[in-house]
């Protein structure tokens, strides 16, 4: 489907500077077990200079840090910037555009993007600029959510509003492009120049207390599944969170859901020169 890159952007920016102040305590627990495989497969250690690109509050960029790099973060959203920056001062956090960053070539020894990639307008051209960016040798590797066969956490939401809501109410732009298996993720990073690619799925589990709980974190932290969500009337949502809680019984552990989830952990090396 065709997409206008601006109308992509506007929605975007829109909803993150929504969601920035409530990200932390909501949206954040889903993608923390995945901060450090990520870390892993960009190969980050002590000394070297790290982008972390769309990084919202800063949470990959500290955990960088925490293993000895130097931390640059960059974020669109001037909201999720000011909270990056007074979660974590040592990080030098930029608010720019992933798809022209304000940084000159060969800058960085590694770039790491953290469920960000998917959400630019145009995800191939921030890959080549982070190939840009990047130093000859230099790593890249980066999330995205798995597509909802593979995330149960997505696949349950989707499912309860086929059968209680409209999968049509938000009317939002399509995305940008097609980023949510590990053969979509390879052919980016072969696209934007990198060499050495392979992507796989990581799983992991989401705690959650229960449907209504799933449906209160995707709306507080997230973009695109929150303007699903809230555009569903309220006896719809209160029927959808009973459906989540009916399908996801399965995954009770004790008081909470341990709802599985999955994501693409793609990466790739720009060639040294």
């Amino acid at each position: 489907m065709n997409h206008e890159p601006e109308a992509v952007r506007a929605f975007e920016h829109t909803g993150w500077q929504r969601a920035a102040s409530s990200y932390g305590d909501s949206f954040a627990h889903a993608t923390e077990p995945y901060m450090a495989p990520l870390l892993d497969a960009a190969e980050i250690s002590q000394g070297q200079r790290v982008l972390d690109v769309a990084c919202g509050p800063g949470h990959l960029a500290a955990t960088a840090t925490a293993r000895g790099a130097f931390a640059h973060g960059l974020d669109f959203s001037a909201a999720m910037v000011g909270v990056a920056r007074g979660l974590h001062p040592e990080i030098v956090v930029t608010e720019g555009d992933a798809e022209d960053m304000p940084y000159p070539d060969g800058t960085f020894d590694a770039v790491a993007s953290s469920f960000g990639i998917h959400h630019v307008p145009r995800p191939q051209q921030a890959l080549a600029e982070c190939r840009r960016v990047l130093k000859p040798g230099g790593r890249i590797a980066f999330t995205v959510w798995a597509a909802p066969a593979e995330n149960i956490a997505w696949s349950l939401v989707f499912d309860a509003v086929a059968r209680h809501g409209d999968r049509s109410a938000a009317q939002t732009p399509p995305p940008g492009g097609a980023l949510n298996e590990t053969d979509q993720c390879a052919r980016a990073l072969e696209a934007a120049g990198f060499a050495d690619r392979s992507a796989e799925i990581v799983r992991a589990e989401w705690r959650l207390r229960d449907g209504r709980a799933l449906l209160a974190a995707l709306a507080a932290g997230t973009v695109r599944m929150a303007a699903l969500i809230g555009a569903q009337q309220p006896s719809a949502l209160a029927a959808m969170a009973v459906d989540i809680d009916s399908q996801a019984a399965r995954f009770r552990r004790g008081e909470d859901l341990a709802i599985p989830i999955a994501a693409v952990l793609a990466r790739g090396r720009k060639a040294a020169d």
